[in-house]
């Protein structure tokens, strides 16, 4: 089972800041989180970076069990 870590607004709309799933695609634990997250989620998600064991990735890269997909909101701040 590959490993979803989520930060920041993702974690607040999802009410977890992570969860496993049993998806082989990037894509496809993106779209079962949504399933499961529901419309909160999917909006922040619309706005979000998705890395993969450290790297950013698009939908189409495939899971192992041991992997860790990160969902990064945008961040803002200063002074």
């Amino acid at each position: 089972m590959a490993t979803l870590r989520l930060f920041a607004s993702a974690r607040e709309a999802a009410g977890c800041g992570s969860d496993t799933f049993e998806e082989k695609s990037v894509g496809g634990l993106l779209d079962a989180a949504v399933e499961r997250f529901g419309t909160p989620f999917a909006e922040v998600l619309a706005t979000c970076r998705v890395w993969l064991n450290g790297e950013e990735v698009g939908r189409d890269a495939a899971l192992s069990d041991s992997d860790e997909v990160a969902v990064l909101p945008p961040v803002s701040g200063g002074i």
